[in-house]
Protein backbone atom coordinates (compact mmCIF):
# COMPACT_ATOMS: atom_id res chain seq x y z
CA UNK A 1 0.00 0.00 0.00
CA UNK A 2 1.50 3.36 -1.02
CA UNK A 3 0.74 6.90 0.11
CA UNK A 4 -1.09 8.90 -2.59
CA UNK A 5 0.76 12.11 -1.69
CA UNK A 6 4.35 10.88 -1.72
CA UNK A 7 4.17 7.53 -3.41
CA UNK A 8 6.29 6.06 -0.58
CA UNK A 9 5.39 2.69 0.88
CA UNK A 10 3.65 2.67 4.23
CA UNK A 11 3.02 0.00 6.84
CA UNK A 12 6.29 -1.71 5.93
CA UNK A 13 5.09 -2.76 2.43
CA UNK A 14 6.37 -1.48 -0.91
CA UNK A 15 4.25 -1.02 -4.00
CA UNK A 16 5.61 -4.24 -5.50
CA UNK A 17 4.41 -6.13 -2.47
CA UNK A 18 7.89 -6.70 -0.94
CA UNK A 19 8.59 -5.65 2.66
CA UNK A 20 9.99 -2.15 3.04
CA UNK A 21 13.31 -1.64 4.75
CA UNK A 22 12.91 -0.32 8.26
CA UNK A 23 14.73 2.70 9.57
CA UNK A 24 18.38 1.76 9.81
CA UNK A 25 17.69 -1.54 8.01
CA UNK A 26 19.68 -3.08 5.22
CA UNK A 27 16.79 -4.28 3.16
CA UNK A 28 15.44 -6.38 6.02
CA UNK A 29 11.97 -5.47 7.23
CA UNK A 30 11.74 -3.66 10.51
CA UNK A 31 8.34 -5.28 11.12
CA UNK A 32 7.05 -8.63 9.99
CA UNK A 33 3.57 -9.94 10.46
CA UNK A 34 2.74 -13.17 12.16
CA UNK A 35 -0.22 -15.22 11.20
CA UNK A 36 -2.14 -13.64 14.07
CA UNK A 37 -1.37 -10.16 12.82
CA UNK A 38 0.95 -9.26 15.71
CA UNK A 39 4.12 -7.33 14.71
CA UNK A 40 7.49 -8.96 15.34
CA UNK A 41 10.64 -6.77 15.50
CA UNK A 42 13.62 -8.13 13.62
CA UNK A 43 17.29 -7.18 13.63
CA UNK A 44 18.11 -4.37 11.18
CA UNK A 45 21.26 -2.63 10.01
CA UNK A 46 22.06 1.05 10.44
CA UNK A 47 23.00 1.86 6.86
CA UNK A 48 19.61 2.13 5.13
CA UNK A 49 17.64 5.21 6.03
CA UNK A 50 20.81 7.03 7.09
CA UNK A 51 21.92 10.39 5.74
CA UNK A 52 23.20 10.44 2.13
CA UNK A 53 26.91 9.71 1.96
CA UNK A 54 27.00 7.88 5.28
CA UNK A 55 29.75 5.27 5.38
CA UNK A 56 30.35 3.21 8.54
CA UNK A 57 34.07 2.99 7.74
CA UNK A 58 34.34 6.79 7.79
CA UNK A 59 32.95 7.19 11.31
CA UNK A 60 35.26 7.87 14.26
CA UNK A 61 38.51 8.39 12.30
CA UNK A 62 41.73 7.28 13.96
CA UNK A 63 43.16 10.79 13.78
CA UNK A 64 40.14 12.34 15.47
CA UNK A 65 40.22 9.83 18.33
CA UNK A 66 44.01 10.23 18.64
CA UNK A 67 43.72 14.01 19.00
CA UNK A 68 40.80 13.62 21.39
CA UNK A 69 42.80 11.35 23.67
CA UNK A 70 45.82 13.65 23.40
CA UNK A 71 43.77 16.49 24.88
CA UNK A 72 42.90 14.46 27.98
CA UNK A 73 44.77 15.24 31.18
CA UNK A 74 45.54 11.59 31.98
CA UNK A 75 47.28 11.17 28.62
CA UNK A 76 49.39 14.26 29.12
CA UNK A 77 50.33 13.29 32.69
CA UNK A 78 51.19 9.70 31.76
CA UNK A 79 53.39 10.70 28.82
CA UNK A 80 54.90 13.52 30.84
CA UNK A 81 55.87 11.13 33.61
CA UNK A 82 57.57 8.86 31.06
CA UNK A 83 59.84 11.81 30.24
CA UNK A 84 60.25 12.88 33.85
CA UNK A 85 61.20 9.52 35.37
CA UNK A 86 64.64 9.17 33.70
CA UNK A 87 65.44 12.74 34.75
CA UNK A 88 64.43 11.95 38.33
CA UNK A 89 66.69 8.90 38.33
CA UNK A 90 69.51 10.94 36.86
CA UNK A 91 69.16 13.61 39.53
CA UNK A 92 68.99 10.94 42.24
CA UNK A 93 72.32 9.55 41.06
CA UNK A 94 73.90 12.96 41.56
CA UNK A 95 73.16 12.74 45.30
CA UNK A 96 74.87 9.35 45.57
CA UNK A 97 77.59 9.67 48.17
CA UNK A 98 79.54 6.82 46.65
CA UNK A 99 79.38 4.69 49.81
CA UNK A 100 79.17 0.98 49.27
CA UNK A 101 77.27 0.48 52.52
CA UNK A 102 74.01 1.99 51.31
CA UNK A 103 73.03 -1.06 49.35
CA UNK A 104 74.21 -4.39 48.18
CA UNK A 105 73.55 -7.32 45.99
CA UNK A 106 72.34 -7.25 42.42
CA UNK A 107 70.59 -3.87 42.61
CA UNK A 108 73.73 -2.16 43.89
CA UNK A 109 75.64 -3.61 40.95
CA UNK A 110 72.98 -2.33 38.56
CA UNK A 111 73.24 1.15 40.02
CA UNK A 112 77.00 1.00 39.70
CA UNK A 113 77.09 0.17 35.99
CA UNK A 114 74.10 2.46 35.23
CA UNK A 115 76.43 5.44 35.54
CA UNK A 116 79.00 4.11 33.08
CA UNK A 117 77.23 5.20 29.89
CA UNK A 118 74.01 6.21 28.23
CA UNK A 119 73.15 2.67 27.13
CA UNK A 120 73.67 1.34 30.63
CA UNK A 121 71.56 4.13 32.11
CA UNK A 122 68.77 3.29 29.65
CA UNK A 123 68.96 -0.39 30.55
CA UNK A 124 68.71 0.46 34.25
CA UNK A 125 65.68 2.68 33.64
CA UNK A 126 63.95 -0.10 31.71
CA UNK A 127 64.82 -2.60 34.44
CA UNK A 128 63.22 -0.56 37.24
CA UNK A 129 60.15 0.33 35.13
CA UNK A 130 59.23 -2.91 33.39
CA UNK A 131 57.70 -4.79 36.31
CA UNK A 132 55.22 -2.16 37.49
CA UNK A 133 55.33 1.30 35.94
CA UNK A 134 54.86 0.15 32.35
CA UNK A 135 52.08 -2.18 33.48
CA UNK A 136 50.21 0.72 35.09
CA UNK A 137 50.65 3.02 32.08
CA UNK A 138 49.48 0.42 29.55
CA UNK A 139 46.55 -0.52 31.78
CA UNK A 140 45.65 3.15 32.06
CA UNK A 141 45.56 3.74 28.31
CA UNK A 142 43.71 0.52 27.47
CA UNK A 143 41.46 0.22 30.52
CA UNK A 144 40.21 3.79 30.48
CA UNK A 145 39.30 3.93 26.80
CA UNK A 146 35.75 2.46 26.79
CA UNK A 147 34.85 2.54 30.48
CA UNK A 148 35.43 6.29 30.65
CA UNK A 149 32.96 6.86 27.80
CA UNK A 150 30.39 4.77 29.65
CA UNK A 151 30.96 6.62 32.93
CA UNK A 152 30.55 9.98 31.18
CA UNK A 153 27.36 8.81 29.48
CA UNK A 154 28.79 9.53 26.02
CA UNK A 155 29.14 5.94 24.80
CA UNK A 156 25.54 5.63 23.63
CA UNK A 157 25.81 8.91 21.75
CA UNK A 158 28.86 7.64 19.88
CA UNK A 159 26.92 4.54 18.89
CA UNK A 160 23.95 6.70 17.86
CA UNK A 161 25.99 8.68 15.29
CA UNK A 162 25.93 5.75 14.31
CA UNK A 163 29.41 4.30 14.81
CA UNK A 164 29.46 0.50 14.33
CA UNK A 165 30.40 -1.19 17.56
CA UNK A 166 33.25 -3.20 16.09
CA UNK A 167 34.74 -0.08 14.52
CA UNK A 168 34.44 1.88 17.76
CA UNK A 169 36.33 -0.81 19.64
CA UNK A 170 38.94 -1.19 16.90
CA UNK A 171 39.74 2.52 16.72
CA UNK A 172 39.86 2.93 20.49
CA UNK A 173 42.09 -0.12 20.87
CA UNK A 174 44.50 1.06 18.16
CA UNK A 175 44.73 4.51 19.72
CA UNK A 176 45.36 3.02 23.17
CA UNK A 177 48.09 0.74 21.80
CA UNK A 178 49.65 3.66 19.95
CA UNK A 179 49.87 5.76 23.10
CA UNK A 180 51.28 2.78 25.01
CA UNK A 181 54.02 2.43 22.39
CA UNK A 182 54.69 6.18 22.54
CA UNK A 183 55.03 5.96 26.33
CA UNK A 184 57.57 3.14 26.05
CA UNK A 185 59.52 5.02 23.36
CA UNK A 186 59.52 8.24 25.41
CA UNK A 187 60.83 6.43 28.48
CA UNK A 188 63.68 4.75 26.62
CA UNK A 189 64.44 7.73 24.37
CA UNK A 190 64.63 10.21 27.24
CA UNK A 191 66.81 7.85 29.28
CA UNK A 192 69.16 7.30 26.34
CA UNK A 193 69.47 11.01 25.58
CA UNK A 194 69.90 12.12 29.19
CA UNK A 195 72.25 9.25 30.04
CA UNK A 196 74.41 9.81 26.98
CA UNK A 197 74.69 13.53 27.67
CA UNK A 198 75.65 12.86 31.29
CA UNK A 199 77.73 9.68 31.09
CA UNK A 200 78.78 9.51 27.46
CA UNK A 201 78.41 6.97 24.65
CA UNK A 202 80.01 3.84 26.08
CA UNK A 203 79.72 0.07 25.55
CA UNK A 204 76.75 -1.74 27.05
CA UNK A 205 77.43 -3.77 30.18
CA UNK A 206 75.17 -6.16 32.03
CA UNK A 207 75.34 -8.84 34.68
CA UNK A 208 74.63 -11.63 32.19
CA UNK A 209 76.88 -10.73 29.26
CA UNK A 210 80.28 -9.54 28.25
CA UNK A 211 80.80 -5.92 27.29
CA UNK A 212 78.97 -5.06 24.06
CA UNK A 213 80.06 -2.41 21.56
CA UNK A 214 77.75 0.66 21.50
CA UNK A 215 76.27 -0.22 18.11
CA UNK A 216 75.46 -3.79 19.08
CA UNK A 217 74.31 -2.64 22.51
CA UNK A 218 71.83 -0.27 20.92
CA UNK A 219 70.42 -3.09 18.80
CA UNK A 220 70.08 -5.26 21.91
CA UNK A 221 68.19 -2.47 23.67
CA UNK A 222 65.83 -2.10 20.72
CA UNK A 223 65.19 -5.85 20.85
CA UNK A 224 64.45 -5.58 24.57
CA UNK A 225 61.95 -2.77 23.94
CA UNK A 226 60.30 -4.79 21.21
CA UNK A 227 59.88 -7.79 23.49
CA UNK A 228 58.52 -5.65 26.31
CA UNK A 229 56.00 -4.16 23.89
CA UNK A 230 54.80 -7.67 23.02
CA UNK A 231 54.59 -8.70 26.69
CA UNK A 232 52.56 -5.59 27.50
CA UNK A 233 49.93 -6.77 24.99
CA UNK A 234 48.68 -9.08 27.74
CA UNK A 235 48.06 -6.11 30.02
CA UNK A 236 46.48 -4.22 27.14
CA UNK A 237 44.14 -7.09 26.34
CA UNK A 238 43.13 -7.67 29.95
CA UNK A 239 42.55 -3.98 30.67
CA UNK A 240 40.59 -3.56 27.43
CA UNK A 241 38.35 -6.52 28.29
CA UNK A 242 37.65 -5.13 31.76
CA UNK A 243 36.97 -1.72 30.21
CA UNK A 244 34.21 -3.29 28.12
CA UNK A 245 32.52 -5.22 30.92
CA UNK A 246 32.49 -2.37 33.47
CA UNK A 247 31.52 1.29 33.48
CA UNK A 248 34.18 2.17 36.06
CA UNK A 249 37.47 3.17 34.44
CA UNK A 250 39.35 2.89 37.73
CA UNK A 251 38.04 -0.64 38.17
CA UNK A 252 39.26 -1.66 34.72
CA UNK A 253 42.72 -0.17 35.22
CA UNK A 254 43.11 -1.39 38.79
CA UNK A 255 41.73 -4.82 37.98
CA UNK A 256 44.25 -5.35 35.18
CA UNK A 257 47.16 -4.27 37.40
CA UNK A 258 46.04 -6.44 40.31
CA UNK A 259 45.59 -9.52 38.11
CA UNK A 260 49.06 -8.97 36.65
CA UNK A 261 50.52 -8.74 40.17
CA UNK A 262 48.59 -11.86 41.21
CA UNK A 263 50.01 -13.76 38.25
CA UNK A 264 53.53 -12.59 39.18
CA UNK A 265 53.06 -13.83 42.75
CA UNK A 266 51.78 -17.22 41.61
CA UNK A 267 54.73 -17.52 39.26
CA UNK A 268 57.06 -17.43 42.29
CA UNK A 269 55.40 -20.49 43.84
CA UNK A 270 57.58 -23.35 42.64
CA UNK A 271 55.11 -25.92 43.97
CA UNK A 272 52.88 -25.14 40.99
CA UNK A 273 55.45 -26.79 38.77
CA UNK A 274 54.70 -26.80 35.06
CA UNK A 275 51.48 -24.86 35.62
CA UNK A 276 53.55 -21.71 36.03
CA UNK A 277 54.45 -21.80 32.33
CA UNK A 278 50.82 -21.04 31.52
CA UNK A 279 50.78 -17.85 33.57
CA UNK A 280 50.89 -14.67 31.46
CA UNK A 281 53.77 -13.28 33.54
CA UNK A 282 55.98 -16.38 33.44
CA UNK A 283 58.11 -15.08 30.55
CA UNK A 284 57.91 -11.39 31.42
CA UNK A 285 61.63 -11.26 32.29
CA UNK A 286 62.81 -13.32 29.33
CA UNK A 287 64.20 -10.11 27.79
CA UNK A 288 67.28 -10.62 29.95
CA UNK A 289 68.23 -13.40 27.55
CA UNK A 290 68.60 -10.80 24.81
CA UNK A 291 71.51 -9.31 26.76
CA UNK A 292 73.40 -12.53 27.31
CA UNK A 293 76.37 -13.82 25.31
CA UNK A 294 75.36 -15.65 23.20
CA UNK A 295 71.78 -14.41 22.89
CA UNK A 296 69.19 -16.72 24.47
CA UNK A 297 65.97 -16.62 22.46
CA UNK A 298 64.10 -19.77 23.53
CA UNK A 299 62.16 -18.11 26.34
CA UNK A 300 61.73 -14.97 24.23
CA UNK A 301 59.93 -16.98 21.54
CA UNK A 302 57.77 -18.74 24.12
CA UNK A 303 57.00 -15.41 25.77
CA UNK A 304 55.91 -13.87 22.47
CA UNK A 305 53.63 -16.81 21.69
CA UNK A 306 52.13 -16.69 25.19
CA UNK A 307 51.59 -12.92 25.14
CA UNK A 308 50.02 -12.85 21.67
CA UNK A 309 47.76 -15.79 22.55
CA UNK A 310 46.51 -14.19 25.76
CA UNK A 311 46.05 -10.79 24.11
CA UNK A 312 44.10 -12.30 21.21
CA UNK A 313 41.86 -14.19 23.65
CA UNK A 314 41.14 -11.10 25.75
CA UNK A 315 40.47 -8.89 22.72
CA UNK A 316 38.22 -11.53 21.20
CA UNK A 317 36.19 -11.73 24.40
CA UNK A 318 35.99 -7.93 24.53
CA UNK A 319 34.60 -7.69 20.98
CA UNK A 320 32.22 -10.60 21.59
CA UNK A 321 30.89 -9.02 24.78
CA UNK A 322 30.58 -5.44 23.49
CA UNK A 323 28.77 -6.36 20.27
CA UNK A 324 26.12 -8.16 22.32
CA UNK A 325 25.65 -5.99 25.39
CA UNK A 326 22.97 -3.37 25.93
CA UNK A 327 24.61 0.06 26.14
CA UNK A 328 22.60 2.25 28.48
CA UNK A 329 25.26 4.75 29.51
Amino acid sequence: MASRESGRPVSGVQENGRPAAGPGGSGEPAVQARGSGEPVMTKTSATVGAAPGYRPSATLPFGAEFRRQASRRRTQLALGFMVLLPLIILIAFQFDSGDDDNGGGEFASLVEFATTGGLNFTLFTIFVSASFLLVVVVALFCGDTVASEASWGSLRYLLAIPVPRARLLTVKLLVALTYSAIALALLAGTALLAGTLRYGWSPLRSLVAAELAPGEGLLRLLAVLGYLAVVMLVVAGLAFLLSVVTDAALGAVGGAVLLWILSSILDQITALGVLRTFLPTHYSNAWLGLLSTPVQTDDVVRGCISAISYATLFWGLAFWRFTRKDVTS
